[in-house]
């Protein structure tokens, strides 16, 4: 019997472990434009909350080459960086209150780390949503799918 218990334990440990790796993505960006990740996958009914990590590996500054992770429809990609642009780098390259933004790390640089969390009851299933970089000209290149599972 404590055979038994101690295996449903490892596996609640386990499963615990995988959840929570599944519902936190880290995410590397380097002086060059493209993210570590070329997609996300995400499962709605293990993920109440994601964070994504950002962390800088490169040495460029952030006025020079600086990176953010924003998240958004992505029908919306184009426009919010477009109008990002207006923003400027103190703003992260984001107009304030921009409601197509669904989430987003501030501008990073070489050696910096950014953190972001959000709920996914606003995701769908199945939705078309796309995360990139809104650096100045970044988004075109420096770009993934974001899929949201079950």
């Amino acid at each position: 019997m404590k055979f038994k218990s101690l295996l449903s334990l490892c596996a609640l440990a386990f499963t615990s472990n995988a959840m929570a790796e599944n519902c936190m993505i880290d995410v590397e960006v380097m002086d060059a434009l493209s993210f570590s990740k070329k997609s996300i996958e995400i499962s709605k009914s293990k993920c109440d909350k994601v964070t994504i990590n950002l962390k800088h590996v490169g040495k460029l500054p952030k006025t020079t080459m600086g990176h953010n992770w924003v998240l958004s429809k992505t029908s919306d990609m184009d426009p919010i960086a477009m109008d990002g642009m207006k923003a400027g780098l103190a703003k992260n390259y984001l107009m304030d209150g921009d409601k197509r933004v669904i989430a987003a790390t501030k501008i990073i640089g070489g050696g910096e780390m950014a953190s972001v969390t959000f709920d996914t009851k606003m995701l769908m299933v199945g939705g078309d949503y796309k995360y990139f970089c809104s650096f100045i000209g970044h988004h075109a290149v420096m770009n993934g799918m974001f899929t949201v599972m079950k």
